[in-house]
């Protein structure tokens, strides 16, 4: 896709809700919420990366924003890191995508989280490539 509906599928709720998760609060503002919701039927505070905030962006072209471990890891839940994803054209219908999640920390959960992470945004990347190719993933299947 070009970097304009990337960029929109990062930065906006219904760009996030068509691959990311299937709720999200997304604000494009430096400290505005980034928060995706997964797990819609758990309680509030674990139910995604809740009170997760953007640190910075340059339109199309990057986006950071504050990241949190699952639930099941709870030593590190309330650690924050942090995501970049970096965009760059490579022509008129495709964009070349970047993510590093930075900030670990090691030993405990810390490598558990890390290893959890190595697979998840994986999957993230991958369903970002499958919505643009086959379109938004419908959420209630």
């Amino acid at each position: 896709a070009p970097p304009a509906e990337v960029w929109k599928a990062w930065t906006t709720e219904a760009g996030v809700t068509a691959f990311f998760a299937p709720k999200a609060r997304v604000e494009l503002a430096v400290g505005g919420p980034f928060e995706m919701l997964f797990d819609l039927e758990a309680p509030p505070g674990s139910q995604g990366s809740e009170g997760m905030r953007v640190l910075s962006f340059l339109p199309e072209r990057m986006l950071s924003f504050e990241w949190n471990s699952p639930p099941h890891l709870p030593e590190v839940r309330n650690e924050k890191t942090f995501v970049v994803v970096l965009l760059e054209k490579v022509d008129e219908t495709r964009t070349k995508v970047t993510l590093a999640h930075l900030g670990w920390r090691e030993g405990g959960q810390w490598d558990q989280a890390y290893a959890y992470f190595t697979r998840a945004w994986d999957v993230v990347l991958g369903r970002l490539v499958a919505r643009f190719q086959s379109g938004p993933i419908d959420w209630s299947k």
